[in-house]
């Protein structure tokens, strides 16, 4: 059986199912995963299938096979991103795991959601989109949409394609200081542009953090709506920092 009654993939459902014994433990970096006759009897499944939902996991570099010996955990350590009052993702990541870089995707000026603009107090403005991708070592961990009223950074799009980071581009629109006033973490599946984009395999889940940034006077800033693949990055709210 390769689809379920909902036409849901069945190899995505054991990729997910073993993604979670990767990623919390059950089966430890360089333990041997079960064999494929061992999975396709626990899924009820065919080996194309279960090959299929291994490959997967492969990809996302979860897994390495051996020729003649199995398929094994790989080394996963996540990275920890510490959300606080001052939360900057290039020194929350890079300080601990390498070199982090951002990529733009592109910019546009355009009427935002209304959640946002009213998180933005728009009042009927148009805003400014920024969409980017960033990496640690190469690596794609999160996906971010941001907007702000375009009259206090009309070229951030600019600064940020030189810079790779929102905090830089700020200073350079000539805004020195920000802080974080809300945060709400979720997790829902990627979808397909985020597949793409974080270089993810189907069914893969993201975290979505969704935050507000402010001027230390209080205007509202910037509103950013980050994705994070849930398997490479957890996300650690620090008190201590609020």
């Amino acid at each position: 059986m390769t689809e379920t009654r909902s036409g849901y993939a069945a190899w995505r459902l054991i990729a997910e199912e073993l993604r979670v014994d990767v990623t919390d433990g059950r089966i430890p970096v360089g333990g041997r995963l079960p064999t494929e006759a061992e999975l396709a009897e626990r899924f009820s499944v065919n080996r194309h299938t279960v090959r299929r939902a291994v490959a997967a996991l492969a990809a996302e570099g979860l897994v390495t096979a051996r020729r003649g010996s199995g398929t094994f955990v790989a080394s996963h350590a996540l990275l920890t991103h510490r959300i606080g009052t001052r939360t900057r993702l290039t020194e929350s990541l890079g300080s601990r795991s390498g070199d982090v870089a951002g990529r733009l995707l592109g910019t546009a000026v355009e009427a935002p959601p209304p959640d946002v603009a009213a998180a933005l107090q728009l009042r009927g403005s148009d805003a400014l989109r920024l969409e980017a991708v960033r990496t640690v070592s190469g690596r794609p961990v999160s996906r971010g949409t941001h907007w702000l009223d375009l009259d206090r950074a009309p070229d951030l799009g600019k600064h940020f394609r030189r810079t790779g980071s929102i905090t830089s581009s700020l200073r350079a629109s000539g805004i020195e200081d920000y802080v974080r006033v809300s945060t709400t973490i979720g997790a829902r599946h990627a979808t397909a542009d985020e597949l793409a984009d974080l270089e993810l395999s189907p069914g893969a889940v993201v975290l979505v953090s969704r935050a507000l940034g402010a001027l230390p006077g209080g205007e509202p800033l910037l509103y950013g709506l980050t994705r994070f693949p849930a398997h490479l990055v957890e996300l650690d709210v620090d008190h201590r920092q609020f």
